[in-house]
């Protein structure tokens, strides 16, 4: 049986979970696959630093470039984080002809074209099934799986922290710093929680997503983010007598059908909080768990759903793409096709004030009659028709919050209309907004 070495620069939580999984199904792995993946050197930051699973010290160098460089090593995880040394241990690995398996979203977003094309010009490969949704196999389902599909729609829910904190203020009723405070106490919030709960985790994981499903590099730059500061269990309160459920989403959606191969396929990619129908499978996804709803044309609706994060979750991924990586060296398959293809003017992502959606509105307006109806004029006046409206008995005082249901309009037609009404006097806080997402 053949026999490849493996260099890992990283032996932290991910890293001693990759090392771990190995030791226990390392011997399955190589049945299934004809090849033992055998760990020479492991970089970390520091020797002594705890694990969740150990390390032996005859395995643990401080110096990454000891274990990138060295002649015997023939795969090279990188699993540090970040986007800078990170983007230095790739470059490296892959100018020495070596694949390269990563867990690293922030570093694919900010840089993935241009490691793309190192990993072409130096004739190997870059993996990453484990930077997107932990342990689901979502990338290796979009490029293999569903290959032979036009991918109409993707939703993703694939913040598990995010996931957990609404999950959470919808069941008990909490308010949103209150279940932080106990998210960041269980280690499912970092410290700051900013990249987690201002949607931009979500948005590095969406921009790969919506890279794989329409074959172009999709920057963040394009990708309209919000996160879920604004959501309050008066929302979710709200959003569940109407039959939904408020659900933090990456969203790819094509919005039109091209007439001939020259003509743009216009698609949005956006992450925001959204009200999602509660009898949707989607809905019943609770804490810290994520999943992926996939529309092909011709594969029709699939759904993957699994465990996000975390250090075996993430391990299951990174064996995955070990194996292909794997196989790859022993086939001497140097490069395969690409994942994504750069085809200038051919997808248009529709910015985000032309997204036509329905809407939540929540409004403190003054308990006083003609209220409705001066509210009511701005978005007549806008030309954006209300569904429905709620005004909730029981709550006392001069202020109340008042519930409106939008019909479909451009998203920048109801944003300047929502200015326009914040700026009344009846109004006493800035209008809340969520837009309504069908999922038909």
């Amino acid at each position: 049986m053949d026999v490849l070495n493996l260099g890992m620069v990283g032996g932290g939580t991910v890293g001693s979970g990759v090392f771990h999984a190995l030791q226990q199904n390392g011997e399955v792995l190589a049945r299934r696959i004809g090849v033992r993946i055998q760990v020479r050197k492991v970089a970390v930051k520091a020797v002594d630093e705890p694990r969740p699973y150990p390390i032996p010290h005859r395995f643990l160098t401080t110096d990454w470039r000891a274990v990138v460089e060295d002649p015997e090593v023939h795969l090279v995880t990188e699993l540090v984080g970040g986007t800078t040394v990170a983007r230095t241990i790739v470059l490296t690995a892959l100018r020495l002809g070596k694949p390269v398996i990563t867990a690293n979203k922030a570093l694919l977003s900010a840089h993935g074209p241009e490691l793309f094309r190192e990993a072409e010009r130096h004739g190997t490969n870059l993996y990453y099934e484990a930077s997107v949704c932990g342990g689901i196999p979502i990338i290796k389902a979009l490029r293999e799986g569903f290959v032979g599909n036009r991918i109409r729609a993707l939703y993703g829910i694939v913040n598990g922290t995010c996931n957990y904190i609404l999950t959470r203020m919808a069941r008990d009723r909490a308010d949103f710093p209150t279940v932080l405070a106990e998210a960041q106490r269980q280690g499912y919030a970092e410290t700051p929680p900013d990249l987690d709960i201002d949607g931009h985790d979500a948005q590095h994981k969406t921009g790969i997503l919506a890279s794989l499903a329409h074959g172009t590099w999709i920057p963040a730059s394009r990708i309209n983010v919000e996160g879920i500061r604004s959501v309050t269990p008066l929302d979710l309160e709200f959003a569940a007598q109407l039959g939904y459920t408020i659900k933090l989403l990456g969203i790819v959606k094509q919005l039109n059908a091209p007439e001939s191969d020259e003509d743009p396929t216009e698609v949005q990619v956006s992450v925001y909080p959204a009200l999602i129908p509660s009898a949707h499978v989607l809905a019943g996804v609770q804490g810290v768990f994520n999943a992926v709803f996939v529309r092909g044309d011709v594969v029709g609706d699939t759904l993957f759903y699994g465990q996000g994060a975390g250090k075996d979750a993430t391990a299951s991924a990174v064996l995955s793409d070990l194996a292909d990586a794997a196989l790859d060296v022993r086939l001497g398959t140097r490069r395969r096709r690409p994942a994504f293809v750069e085809v200038p003017g051919r997808i248009r992502v529709v910015p985000m004030d032309e997204i036509v959606t329905r809407s939540f509105v929540r409004l403190s307006v003054v308990d006083r009659p003609g209220v409705l109806a001066r509210i009511a004029a701005v978005f007549g006046q806008a030309k954006i028709g209300i569904a429905s409206v709620i005004q909730p008995e029981g709550h006392t005082g001069e202020v109340v919050p008042l519930i409106l249901m939008l019909h479909e309009a451009p998203d920048g037609a109801v944003r300047k209309a929502l200015a326009r009404i914040g700026r009344l006097p009846v109004v006493k806080a800035p209008p809340v907004r969520f837009r309504v997402e069908s999922l038909s």
